[in-house]
Parts: C-alpha cells; structure tokens; sequence
C-alpha cells in the first residue's frame, strides 16, 4: 500500500518543484523522498533570493513619444507596435477613448511595453494639444529619453517648444524623428533647415551639451520606416522600424535603480475598474514587488508624512501591445499597474510598509481659465438626462479632478461648482464626456484667470502660431487687433508660395472662441495653434469682437412662420419644431444690441379660403453651434445648457425685466 503511496508522491513533488509547501511522511522507507522534497524546495528558495534576470533594470527603456498637434505620434507608435509583433486591430490602436477617436486627437497619456531583441520597450503616447499638457507633465518624469516627432514640412511649431521644454527640465535624452518625409514638398534642404531650427530650440530652452547631441532620423510613420540618412524611397529590406528602436536602445540610458532597496512608486496616472477597484499606474522607484505584498499609500504634507491606507496586491498587470497582461512581480524601472488599494491615488506614493518617506511629486503648470457648472434649471429641464442634483455634478466633477491633475474643482454657491483647466478644448472635452453619461448642466461663459503681482494684474499670454493664405493675412489682423494680439513676426511659409506665417502674442480672453471664427474667415484653409507662454501685464479691453443675439421671449414649439419674418433680422441657431422658451437664445443679430424677438408665432386662422395655396416656407440653413463653438460664444450675461440630446443658448436672467435691470448695473 505504501508504495504506490510513494511513488503517487514522488510524481507530485517532482511536477511542483518550485512550491512553498512542506509536508511530513512518517513512514520509515520516505527518508529518501524527504531528502530529494527538501532539496528541490530549498533549490527554489535560492532561486528566490537570487536576482531574478527578467527584473534586471538593465533591459529597460522608459521613452515618451513627444509632439506638436498632429505631427504623428499615433501613428508612429502603431508602426512601432505592429513591429514588434503586437495585434493592432484597427488604425490609432493607443487612442483607446470614444471622443478620441472620433475626433482624431489623443486626450490621454496612455503607456504599453514592447520587446525588442533583448530588451523591453516601455513607450509612453501622450497628446499634442496645449490643453492636455498636465497629460505630458505628470509621465515625463516616468521615462529617461523621448521621442520628438517633427513634422519635416511644418517645422518645430509653439507646442514642440512647449513638449521638449518640459522633457530638457526633467534631464530627459530627445532624438528627434523627422516625420512625413515621403511628403513631394519635403527635400533634404528643408530638413537641414528643420534640423537647425530645432537645434536652436534646444539651445534656447538651455539643453545640455549632452541633450545637444542628439541623434537625427528621418521617417514616413504612414509608410512605416524610418532610416539615419535622407530618403524618400528605402531599399527594401530597410522598409521598417528597426533603425528607431535601435536607436532607442543606445541612445536612451536604461532606468538608474536599485532591486535591493525597499519598494516604491509614484502613481502617475489611475483608473478604476468595477471588479478590480482602483487601478494606479507608475514607474517603480526602487525593489520589487509582487502579487500578495503588504504596502501602503504615503503622501507628503507640509509638515510631516501622512499614511493614507494600507493594503495588499491582489494584481499586478502590465500592458503589452495593445492587451492587458496579468504578472507575478515587477523590478525597479518599470512601469506596471496595480491594484489592491482603494485611496491613494495621482502624485501619492505606494511603498513598502515600512517605508515612511514620500517620492517628490511632479510640478504642473497653473490653470489659466475656469468655468462654472451648475444644475439646469431652464424650463426643459429634466426631459432628457437622468443625472440632474448639484450633488452628482459635483461627485462627477471630483472624480474627474481626481484622475486629471491639470483639473481644479471648487465647490461653490448654491450648487455649483468652479472649474478650472488648462483651456476650453479641455474643459469641452469634460461636458461632452459628462453629457454622454446622462447628465444636464448649465455652464457659465470661461473666465480667465488673472494674477496680482506688486499691485498690478497679470493675465496669461499665450504665443499664437498662424499660416494663411496671402489673401486672408488682412482680415486676420484685423480680427486679432481687436482681441489685442501683437504681431512678432511674419514671413513666407518656406515651400508653399502664396502663404504667410504669423507669430503672435495675445491674451487667453482673447482667443477664447476664435478658433471657429478663424476657419470661417480662412475659408477652411489656414491652420493656428497657440501654447500658454507667461503672465504679463493686463492688455486693457477687448474690442468689439461679436455682435448681439435674437432672444425668445415665447414658450412653445419654434414654428417656421415666425422664422421667415426673422431671418432678415440675423442669422439663425433653430429649425421648426424645436422647443423654445423666454430668455432662450435663437440666432446672432445683424447689429450690436439684443432684440426679443417671438419665434413660436403661429399663423392666425380666419374663415377665408385663399385663392392661392398658402406661400411655401423656404428657409436658409441655420447655423448649428456645436458645444466648442457655444463655449467660445457665449457672452458674460449668458449661459450653456447641456443635456444629453441638445446644447442650447440661454440668457442667465430669462425674464426681460430682470435682464433689463441687470444689465444697467456696473460689470465689475
């Protein structure tokens, strides 16, 4: 009996050579067996203390791609993926959010991991616009080198100078990615010349002889290749991304950390999961850790440092390609997700238990405008969206603010609350974000904000990049004097003939909602981008920069009688059939002043039969506003109100008298 009992025992010791579990035989012939278990088990003890090879810091790279608004990260990491063997399933794999897209811009910073050759690629994606830089400032200090894609035909533009400012701050190693040179207008001399400019941005910006020295590649992400030297054509056994990841490796110095320090991290981005709970996201600091470890959340106060919870790991998951993948441990210099505690979350620090000093956390740049939610409380309220009470704005808006640093929430006066950010793409992105999860608001008109500094106010300036047709140069001018831009430079666009680029300054209230402005004047053809540069002196007034609005002042159903007598009058934002009410705003007037104006006028039936059929309605196509161009038009007296099926335009006082009286009151 006790030999197959023996012999069924040596098989299973044998097939779990690695297990922590110990157990007793007391028959007298199992000495044998005992010794050959104690020595397979204190076999995988050794194997446990030892360095593990797959956790050395040696075999990673940390690199964020880095850019201007669509010069090609996106599409530069798809290559990258689809190179290393990942499964892409469709074109911008990395933008993974609805609103992205569908709008074809990266909103989020996102990290994933790809193995090339003997090493293991950590690449972080992050956006181009100057309104999601908190994205770009909270991973720089994740990685030690960065990819600075420039587009070889448009040059370094205002958000390149922004990105690379923030990367040379943090010490990071840039090469630069000359981009879309399959292009007919790119040739070798406008690369030189791109190459030159950017060398002259880095030296303004104050790079290191060591940053200065930074390798040059030239690349068609659409194509999929890149090479070190100038062309259009690759031979084809060099029709890849080889050349790039290679570079990446000697070039980028793998992450500087220690295996045998107690264990850190500091989380740099979170999310939640309904099973899993809070997942953080960062790059380890220092030791290991793995699956079932005691830690806790620590952050820095003033004073002292304060423990926020403690915890074990119920997950440690790191993503590879485009998938999520369970791990057992992580080494020092990665970067993994967790998840096992429910309260730490952006810029705390999780550590070793009996660790009690806090990582430094990452600087942001200062919000410059804010804008503020409130509960709808216009009379169509409630007819479309399910979260309506100023207490689920407000948890909303903190869970946002939570997740997005670049976000200040501050509750205010009677259900509201006071929301500041970086722009209004940003903030647009929010209320879109919220009116698709059910939810009714209304939103008061950006307000920028301002400083007091030896007595006197400071704005934000930001630095406006233009290019133009030659024809419409005149116009915008024009339109930017009033918003009181400064030209600081003009020129021709090399390689296009018939078009100017303008450098500008010019504050941020005046730019608020020129951006729809700008392509209505350009006809479509021009192209702006501005990035936030200093606080600088008040620029005084704004010139008159829209005109008045048509107002309702009937409550029923908008009918296309009343709209033929009123198209004279403006342009028109309605169609027949919507809901109109008092104080509702229905169309732009002709001239500067506010006219009420009745849009639900019916015609009067009489009991004459006419000769002639009743005159069919023709009307021109009204002007629509979308949720971005509403944020830039509402004017101070006015209000945005959201709801899952429509964004309409209201007056903040719906009754006329009131408005009447309000408005002879001094503005402050």
């Amino acid at each position: 009996m006790v030999g197959p009992l023996l012999r069924s025992l040596f098989t299973t010791t044998r097939k779990s050579l690695s297990t922590s579990t110990s157990f007793r035989i007391q028959e007298s012939g199992s000495a044998r067996l005992w010794r050959t278990f104690s020595t397979a088990t204190d076999t995988s003890a050794q194997a446990s203390i030892s360095p593990d090879p797959a956790l050395d810091p040696s075999r990673l790279r940390n690199v964020a791609v880095i850019a201007h608004v669509d010069h090609g990260k996106t599409t530069l990491m798809d290559r990258l993926l689809r190179q290393c063997g990942a499964d892409i399933p469709h074109e911008r794999a990395m933008d993974s959010i609805s609103l992205e897209r569908e709008r074809g811009i990266t909103i989020a910073s996102k990290v994933t991991a790809v193995s090339w050759k003997e090493n293991e690629l950590n690449m972080v994606d992050t956006p181009g616009h100057a309104d999601f830089g908190g994205e770009v400032e909270r991973v720089v200090g994740m990685v030690e080198g960065a990819i600075l894609v420039v587009d070889a035909g448009e040059g370094p533009l205002a958000q390149t100078k922004f990105v690379l400012a923030k990367a040379l701050k943090y010490g990071l190693r840039p090469i630069l990615l000359l981009n879309k040179v399959d292009r007919p207008a790119v040739s070798e001399e406008r690369c030189n010349e791109v190459e030159s400019l950017v060398f002259d941005l880095f030296a303004s910006l104050g790079a290191t002889e060591e940053q200065l020295d930074f390798p040059v590649l030239y690349a068609s992400a659409k194509e999929g290749w890149a090479s070190p030297s100038f062309t259009k054509d690759p031979p084809a056994n060099a029709r890849d991304m080889s050349e790039l990841l290679d570079t990446v490796v000697r070039h980028v110095p793998p992450p500087t950390a220690r295996l045998d320090a107690p264990f850190q991290m500091l989380v740099s981005m979170m999310e939640k999961d309904f099973y899993l709970g809070r997942i953080l996201t960062g790059r380890i600091a220092s030791g290991v850790i793995r699956v079932g470890d005691r830690i806790h959340g620590i952050r820095a106060t003033d004073s002292s440092i304060q423990k926020i919870e403690e915890g074990k790991i119920t997950k440690l998951m790191k993503k590879k390609g485009t998938s999520m993948v369970l791990i057992d441990s992580a080494g020092a210099g990665d970067i993994i997700s967790m998840a096992g505690l429910a309260s730490p979350s952006i810029g705390h620090t999780v550590a070793n238990v009996e660790v009690m000093n806090a990582l430094p956390t990452v600087e942001l740049d200062p919000p410059t405008i804010s804008m503020t939610f409130g509960v709808n409380d216009s009379p169509l309220a409630g007819r479309d969206g399910t979260h309506l009470t100023g207490g689920k704005i407000g948890d909303r808006l903190m869970a946002e603010a939570e997740t997005n640093l670049a976000i200040n929430v501050i509750p205010g006066l009677s259900e509201s609350f006071e929301v500041q950010g970086r722009g209004e793409l940003q903030l647009g992105i929010l209320i879109e974000n919220m009116r698709r999860e059910g939810f009714e608001l209304s939103v008061s008109p950006p307000k920028v904000m301002y400083k007091i500094e030896g007595g006197q106010k400071l704005e934000p300036i930001e630095e406006v990049t233009i290019e133009v047709n030659e024809e419409h140069v005149g116009l915008i001018m024009e339109a930017l004097s009033h918003r009181r831009g400064e030209v600081v430079d003009m020129g021709p666009v090399p390689g296009n003939d018939g078009r100017t680029r303008l450098s500008l300054t010019c504050p941020s209230r005046g730019l608020v909602g020129y951006r729809s402005v700008f392509s209505s004047d350009t006809r479509g053809t021009g192209f702006m981008h501005r990035a936030f540069l200093t606080y600088a002196k008040h620029r005084g007034p704004l010139g008159n920069v829209r005109k008045g609005v048509l107002v309702s002042m009937g409550f029923g159903t908008i009918t296309a009688h009343a709209l033929m007598s009123l198209e004279a009058r403006g342009t028109l934002f309605v169609i027949p059939g919507m809901e109109a009410y008092d104080g509702m705003i229905i169309g732009e007037h002709s001239r500067d002043t506010d006219l009420d104006v009745n849009p639900v006028r019916a015609k009067e039936l009489n009991n004459i039969r006419a000769a002639a059929k009743d005159e069919n309605v023709k009307l021109s196509p009204p002007r629509l506003i979308t949720l971005e161009e509403a944020i830039g038009y509402v004017a101070s007296d006015e209000l945005i109100e959201v709801t899952p099926k429509a964004i309409r335009l209201r007056k903040r006082y719906l009754d006329v008298n009131k408005r009447k009286s309000m408005s002879k009151k001094p503005k402050e």
